[in-house]
């Protein structure tokens, strides 16, 4: 399920709004699904172990928060309709317009794709801008309230546990209850709701893990105000190696470089550098020769391994309780999904609570947000299978798509139509299957040299 394929937020039919929710957790997730409650819910509070700068800064609570991020297409229009305005706000705040038809070199393949006929623009920036003026936005909601240095202790439920009815909060050294009609689990990767479940009689969900063993090494240099370049160079057998470059607000580029299967990046600058040099492409080695860094700090991430929580195969959940964003699945971070994923769960809670108020919302919500968290899935863990050493649940036909999405990306070097429809699937606005409809299946697997006026003339 991706941009095409969800319908889009409407704001236009307000309901009633009742009762108070608490989303545990201000990352992308828990602010998109606060922004989404607001709608419903009289009083929304927000909680996270962290403060909340008032500049874009990482936060201790987000160890990826260094690393690179990118918006899909499917996020930043999603985000667009929750916050009217806000793409025209993240530039402002110096996010940086990209064209992936003239400013983006993705390569795949042996080779670079060809630029697209169609502009396709977006917003390029780092997580902890993308995330402030998200922030900004929710917090300028009259009933959503943030509250920052505040952890999360565990559930307040009844006596039989069939009800999560708040949650219990350590403030500084204070302890403090905090009741609510709906408590949203948005903590990302160190949920501890599985846990719960099993240890108040119910099922715990089912859990997925695609072992690929990614690190992460990212530093920023200096960039030209109006050098947009951005390279894309994703692991690929027979390289363990990848590495990315984009612009970024403050004249700056972001640079990464990654290793699958114990391949690990150096910390150091100089180290880096090199690393940068046994990629295939000689293009982000260059740009690191040319430009000063900003900073010699090299910042690391592990990724051990892509992990989903199969909640829509459960058949008996607490009301009272809903689980979004990374705590159900998380997805290797070269393909830059996670933030996407999030907007588009949230316009699928949106709708789940317009089609049926919060009767059994979790589990028709995990049924809804399946298909979202399927096309992600697909698309991350169906390239790392690409490797013999990643390890996990494959997903059904993995191996065709592969090699189908192989001959693609050969043609895509030359086709400019074929590289911006192997892109809108990418950037998550069109499904995986648009990629088979026949004007593209046939620029894919016509043999080289054959146009379709010779296929005509021959018919």
């Amino acid at each position: 399920m991706t941009l095409e394929t969800v319908p889009r937020y409407d704001g236009a039919n307000p309901s009633a709004r009742s009762g108070t929710a608490v989303v545990v957790g201000a990352g992308m997730a828990g602010l998109v699904t606060a922004r989404v409650l607001s709608d419903r819910f009289e009083n929304v509070t927000v909680v996270d172990r962290d403060s909340f700068p008032d500049e874009s800064v990482a936060r201790p609570g987000v160890p990826q928060g260094r690393q690179p991020h990118a918006l899909m297409e499917a996020g930043r229009a999603t985000l667009e309709d929750l916050f009217p305005g806000f793409s025209e706000a993240l530039v402002s705040a110096g996010g940086v317009v990209v064209d992936f038809s003239s400013d983006v070199n993705f390569y795949g393949e042996g080779g670079f794709l060809a630029h697209g006929p169609t502009p396709m623009e977006n917003v390029s920036a780092t997580r902890p801008l993308f995330e402030q003026v998200v922030r900004r936005r929710v917090s300028d909601l009259d009933d959503v309230h943030l509250r920052p240095n505040c952890r999360f202790v565990e559930f307040l439920c009844d006596d039989a546990a069939t009800t999560v009815e708040g949650v219990v909060l350590h403030e500084g050294e204070e302890r403090k209850e905090a009741r609510a009609d709906l408590v949203v689990d948005a903590t990302g990767r160190t949920s501890r709701t599985p846990k719960w479940l099993e240890a108040h009689g119910y099922a715990p969900p089912p859990l997925d893990e695609v072992h690929i063993d990614v690190h992460y090494s990212t530093t920023f240099v200096e960039r030209p105000p109006d050098d947009r370049r951005t390279f894309l160079v994703p692991p690929a057998p027979p390289h363990t190696r990848g590495g990315m470059a984009a612009p970024v607000e403050g004249n700056r580029w972001v640079v990464n470089m990654n290793g699958v299967h114990g391949d690990v990046p150096p910390g150091d600058f100089e180290g880096f550098t090199e690393f940068a040099e046994s990629l295939p492409v000689s293009e982000v080695k260059e740009l690191l020769d040319e430009h000063p860094p900003v900073a010699e700090a090299v910042h690391r991430y592990p990724f051990p391994a892509s992990r989903r929580y199969r909640y829509e195969r459960l058949d008996r959940f607490p009301d009272g309780l809903l689980v979004v964003g990374d705590a159900i699945a998380s997805y290797n971070p070269v393909y830059a999904q996670g933030m996407s994923v999030a907007a588009l769960e949230a316009l699928v809670l949106h709708h789940t609570l317009s089609a049926g108020g919060r009767e059994n919302l979790a589990l028709r919500f995990f049924d809804r947000a399946e298909p979202v968290v399927d096309t992600a899935w697909l698309l991350g863990v169906g390239s790392d299978f690409a490797f013999e050493r990643t390890t996990g649940p494959k997903p059904r036909g993995t191996e065709f798509v592969g090699r189908y999405l192989s001959r693609l990306i050969r043609k895509a070097h030359t086709d400019g139509e074929l590289a911006t429809a192997f892109v809108r699937v990418l950037m998550m606005e069109r499904p995986p299957s648009s990629l088979f409809r026949p004007a593209v299946a046939w620029r894919v697997l016509k043999p080289s040299g054959w146009s379709a006026d010779f296929v005509r003339q021959r018919a």
